[in-house]
Parts: structure tokens; C-alpha cells; sequence
């Protein structure tokens, strides 16, 4: 089933203040994502206060954010969703790629209608602004989709070995691009794509919906993106990164590996006051598959991420990996709320990734209708090929969660650590989740060092050192390797 906006995406600065002090408030949020949908949505904030949004039969003015400002409309485009446009958008981004920095770029600005292309480029200093009811359509045929070579830390393709399917909307080596709106919508249109996929029709890895690669000063705001092919937006080895008040929709099932945001290989990257609820993970911070991520060797680092609502019901609200062999670092989650999802948080590995995962912060997380909340598991074992290493050993560290609160958990924690790649220095601090499930071992790890501080609730496994709110040593753990995980539950 679709998901529809459970609360306007301009409200989520405030409803964030207001909420995510205390976690027992957040569950009003709930109420509104349950019935949201029925009202009109809340469009923008002016000033300190937040207006309504009424539809009036007249478009709003397109407000000038670069000196030089075009519309779609002056270059040929037709937005009646039939006619195809992809030479209107590559007229106008030839334009502005003239401009270059003088002057400060130019914008490009999409009208109300549906308009339909085929995949296209951006260009440097540039702005894509999506009007009120503007929706870029991205066409079904796939013939009609670029291909391009593997990515250089992805080996010889991930779906398909060989070439791969481009982005509907894509840069490369770009500086200074932004693509925001009036909460204008970029469809990929991916139910075709995802009824080929099933059907191993397809030859080639599908294409994102939106790709930038080695490029910087890069910002997505006020729009939302709806039904990829494939990963939603993929920021590739890329630095500044900002993402603000999106919307991500895809169907929660049978919509296969339309992940919202996967940073990969990215550096500077910040997603806040987001609403995501897709197919796959809603964020899945990556860096690299096996050897190839190895030998590319750019990690992701420096990422914050905050104040978002998001859902997964087939995988995780926000993924550290699986690809992550460049290495992970430098992350703070907080301000989450994961509703009706499968997962909460997870970070997942594998022998022959090499690289690592550490310095990884979550505070004020809170979990609602969750089988598992909280995941670490070193045994994904997805490979590009049988050429990786297996001395190749991740390395996982220094993770943090704090301010963990929530209901209608099964398992609140499942750390999966082994005899080669154990997890260490741990930290649970603040945790009460309320359970469904009353079984004796739901606080489940295997070979993990690290400390509880102060008292949680359920409480936790024999792997673990305790301490008083102090900081003060209770009680030293002396069975850190004990194995106390069961998939059963």
C-alpha cells in the first residue's frame, strides 16, 4: 500500500521540539500518522508561524533563488504527462552550464503538470525548482535509460554483472546544485521496473532515481520522491551534502530495493526533518562491496542524521552496510522515531568486507510496533563475487545508544557479534522499551564487550560490564563470548 504524508513536511522543525523532548509524547505522532493523510497538508512556514496551504486554482509564484531564473516551458516543455520532455531539460541544462559560475548559475524552473522524461544531467550551479504540483515523470521504457559502467566499489555491477542503468536524474563531477521546490514530486514510475525485476526480465542493474557522483555542495529540500527503480537517492562520493524536509514513498512491500537515502562513499552529509517510508531501508549508509570498496578505499564519514520519521516493513528504518568495506565513521543518529517497521537501527557486515564501523552515536531513538530494534550482524553474506578475501575482517567499535524508548517491541536487541569479528566498546545508557514478546531471552548477544550504565530495561545480557549512573564499575562482566542469539523469536 502506498504511504501518504503523515504530517506536513514544513511542520517537522516544531513537531520535533515539541515531541522528541520526551518519548512517551512522540506516540501523538503516531496519531497523526494514522490519520494525517486526511487532511491538507501543511505547505510552508512564514515567519515563525505555519500557514495552511489552500488550493485556490492559482499556482504559486516560483520564488528567484539564482540571478538568472528559466522555466521548463521556454525550452519546448510539455507538461500534459504524454508528451516526452527529456530534450526540453537538456536544452535548459545546456543553458545554464554556459552561465557557469558568473553570476552565480541559474535556475530551472518546472511549472504545475506532469512531465514526462527520459534520464538526464544536471550541471554545475544549477537549481531545479519543482513548483506546486509540478511532477517529473521518469519513463517506463527501459530502452530508454542510459547505461553506464559498474561502480568502481561495486566490482562488476550489483544486481548484473556489466553495465547498469543510469539515474532518471543524474550529475557527475558537479559543485553547487540544489533541487528543491513547493513539495513538487520527482515519480520514477518504478511499478514496471519492480514487475521485471521479480521476473528476471532485466539485463542490467537498475537505475536510482536521482544520482550525483564525485560532486559537492549538494542540497535536497522541499520536494518529494516518490517510487525509484531502484535506491532512491544515492549520493556517490560526494562531499556537503544536505538533505531537508523530503518526502520518500514507496510501496512498504513488493517494491524491491528502493531504499531512501544511501550515503556511500560520502563525507559532510546531513539529513534532517525528513519523512521516509519505502520498500527496503529507509537510510543505508554505505561505502564499497567487498575487495572493490577495499581497493576504492573512500569512507563515509561525518554524517548526521536527525529528526526524521521513517518505516521499513521488509528491512531496516536506518542501515549502517552491508557494503561498507571503504569504512563508516563519524555518525550520530538521534531524534528518530521507527514506527511499523520490521528493524529499528541496524548495522550489518560481513567476512571478506574488511574496512569498519565506529564512532557511531544514536540518542533519543524511539521504537513503535518494531520486531527487532536495535541490530548488529556480522554474517550478511552477500558477495559481488567469489573473489573476496576472507582473512578480510570488518572491524566494529565504539557505538553508543542512548535515550532508547519505545512499545510493541519483540526483540529490543540483537547484537550478533563472532569469534572473527566481535563487537566492541558497546554502550546502553537510558533504555526502557515496553515488549510483546515475554520470553526470557530478548536482550540477545554473542562475543561483545562493552557497559550498560546505570539500570535498563529488559534487562541486559551477561556480556556486558555494569556500572551505576555514576560511571562507578558495579560488576565486570566475564563472559563476553557467550552466544545467546535466537532467530526463532
Amino acid at each position: 500500500m502506498m504511504e501518504t504524508l503523515p504530517v506536513g513536511r514544513f511542520q517537522f522543525k516544531r513537531l520535533v521540539a515539541a515531541f522528541l523532548s520526551s518519548y512517551r509524547t512522540l506516540f501523538i505522532l503516531l496519531w497523526i500518522v494514522a490519520f494525517g493523510s486526511v487532511f491538507i497538508w501543511q505547505r510552508k512556514i512564514i515567519g515563525a508561524g505555519i500557514s495552511v496551504s489552500v488550493k485556490t486554482g492559482l499556482s504559486r509564484p516560483m520564488p528567484k533563488m539564482r540571478p538568472l531564473a528559466f522555466n521548463l516551458t521556454d525550452f519546448g516543455g510539455v507538461g500534459d504527462g504524454k508528451t516526452l520532455n527529456t530534450a526540453a531539460f537538456e536544452r535548459a541544462v545546456s543553458a545554464i552550464s554556459k552561465l557557469g559560475k558568473r553570476g552565480g548559475g541559474g535556475q530551472l524552473n518546472v511549472p504545475p503538470g506532469k512531465w514526462l522524461t527520459a534520464p538526464f544531467n544536471l550541471t554545475s550551479h544549477m537549481t531545479l525548482f519543482l513548483a506546486e504540483d509540478a511532477e517529473i515523470l521518469g519513463i517506463q521504457d527501459e530502452k530508454q535509460w542510459p547505461l553506464m559502467p559498474p561502480l568502481p566499489s561495486y566490482g562488476y555491477g550489483r544486481e548484473h554483472h556489466g553495465p547498469r542503468y543510469g539515474s532518471l536524474i543524474h550529475g557527475q563531477n558537479l559543485k553547487d546544485v540544489v533541487i528543491t521546490g513547493d513539495n513538487g514530486t520527482i515519480n520514477g514510475q518504478g511499478q514496471s521496473w519492480w514487475k521485471k525485476f521479480r521476473q528476471k526480465l532485466l539485463n542490467h542493474t537498475r537505475g536510482p532515481l536521482m544520482q550525483i557522483m564525485w560532486s559537492s555542495d549538494i542540497v535536497i529540500a522541499n520536494i518529494t520522491l516518490r517510487d525509484s527503480p531502484f535506491w532512491t537517492f544515492h549520493p556517490y562520493d560526494c562531499k556537503n551534502v544536505t538533505v531537508r524536509n523530503v518526502t520518500i514513498l514507496a510501496p512498504v512491500r513488493e517494491a524491491p530495493n528502493t531504499d531512501g537515502i544511501d550515503p556511500d562513499s560520502c563525507e559532510d552529509v546531513v539529513i534532517e526533518d525528513c519523512y521516509i517510508s519505502v520498500g527496503d531501508d529507509a537510510i543505508a549508509i554505505k561505502s564499497g562491496w567487498d575487495q572493490y570498496g577495499i581497493a576504492y578505499a573512500r569512507p563515509s564519514r561525518n554524517i548526521l542524521i536527525r529528526n526524521l520519521i521513517v518505516r521499513s516493513m521488509v528491512s531496516a528504518g536506518i542501515s549502517i552496510g552491508s557494503e561498507m568495506s571503504g569504512g563508516v565513521s563519524d555518525v550520530t543518529i538521534e531524534n528518530l522515531l521507527v514506527w511499523s517497521s520490521r528493524r529499528a537501527v541496524r548495522i550489518k557486515t560481513a567476512t571478506g568486507r574488511g574496512g569498519y564501523v565506529r564512532h557511531i552515536t544514536y540518542r533519543n531513538i524511539t521504537f513503535d510496533n518494531v520486531r527487532v530494534g536495535i541490530v548488529i550482524k556480522t554474517d550478511y553474506n552477500e558477495h559481488p563475487d567469489d573473489d573476496f578475501d576472507p582473512k578480510a575482517l570488518p572491524i566494529v567499535k565504539d557505538i553508543s545508544f542512548t535515550g532508547i524508548h519505545g512499545q510493541g517491541v519483540r526483540v529490543p536487541v540483537r547484537i550478533h557479534g563472532s569469534e572473527d569479528i566481535p563487537i566492541r566498546n558497546v554502550t546502553f545508557r537510558d533504555m526502557s522499551v515496553g515488549l510483546t514478546y515475554k520470553k526470557k531471552h530478548i536482550f540477545q548477544c554473542a562475543f561483545i564487550q562493552g557497559r550498560v550504565i546505570g539500570t535498563i530495561f529488559p534487562a541486559p545480557c551477561e556480556n556486558l560490564d555494569r556500572y551505576n549512573e555514576e560511571g562507578q564499575l558495579v560488576k565486570r562482566s566475564t563472559a563476553q563470548n557467550i552466544t545467546d542469539i535466537d532467530y526463532d523469536i
